[in-house]
């Protein structure tokens, strides 16, 4: 009996458990905003305290000390692409963006380390990145809710901004979109590559199409590219369409070309298809 009345008890404990729970609004809420720039994507993650009617810079942020610009834990910032901000080079990747308020100017720090509670402790100056410094600018009308947004988007540039209470900085964005896209167009402009002919030629040959259209595929592909793996595809084709003399002198090439390469399975391969093309070759 008492037993039963300590299972009731504690599945009692356990409904209320469950149900006591009590969720409230965030007081500095997280955000994430995704940008395109130029080729790449910038992602921003933060959390966003307001005003409540404080003072903000000078006094809840003072001048002159390390902020985790935002608040919680540390705002992360995630290029996909190369960039450069104001002028320095960051490699793609993420990173936490701490600032220093000042009156007259800010620095703005890309730090080299994002699983961060906070600010750093101990800060490591050697972690940093790219630090430039931005000259603040006073807004006319109050922003409530610190904001960090991606303003002024030209096709290779943008403005990353920081703006609270009546104060915005910015710094500058930039992506060398034009040696990614000037080396996309004489990709394409070029043709289709030897991979892609070799693909075509092996999708037909997998999936049982017209080998005669896949035959002109695979030996432009070998012409291109030699390699041993794409010969051999281009003597499976040749062995099925019944040009056997071709098929054997293909896998002969194949099989001298593995030899080279130490790979032992692509002679296994071309051997055993050799054998088998002379076996059904017709008298």
């Amino acid at each position: 009996m008492i037993m039963k009345v300590l299972f009731a008890l504690l599945a009692t404990f356990m409904v209320l458990s469950v149900h006591s729970q009590i969720v409230t609004p965030a007081p500095s809420p997280f955000c994430k905003i995704e940008q395109k720039l130029g080729l790449g994507t910038v992602t921003i993650e933060y959390s966003r305290p307001s005003m409540k009617n404080r003072t903000i810079f000078g006094d809840l942020v003072p001048y002159g000390k390390l902020w985790r610009t935002g608040a919680n834990r540390s705002t992360v910032i995630t290029f996909s692409e190369n960039v450069k901000i104001e002028g320095k080079d960051l490699a793609k990747g993420s990173y936490s963006l701490y600032t220093i308020p000042g009156e007259k100017s800010w620095d703005i720090i890309f730090y080299n380390q994002t699983n961060i509670g906070g600010t750093p402790d101990p800060y490591e100056p050697s972690k940093e990145v790219v630090k430039v410094q931005a000259m603040p600018e006073m807004l006319t009308t109050s922003v409530e809710t610190f904001t960090i947004d991606l303003n002024n988007i030209k096709m290779n540039s943008g403005t990353l901004y920081l703006m609270w209470e009546n104060t915005a900085v910015g710094v500058s964005i930039t992506t060398d979109v034009e040696t990614s896209v000037m080396k996309n167009i004489d990709k394409v402009l070029a043709g289709p590559s030897s991979d892609d002919y070799y693909l075509a030629a092996r999708y037909y040959l997998d999936s049982g199409k017209d080998l005669n259209k896949a035959l002109p595929w695979i030996q432009k592909a070998t012409s291109m590219d030699p390699k041993y793996w794409k010969i051999r595809v281009e003597s499976l084709i040749l062995g099925k369409l019944g040009k056997i003399d071709e098929a054997i002198a293909a896998a002969e090439k194949s099989k001298a070309l593995a030899i080279e390469d130490h790979n032992d399975d692509y002679v296994k391969m071309n051997n055993d298809y050799i054998t088998e093309l002379k076996l059904n070759k017709p008298k």
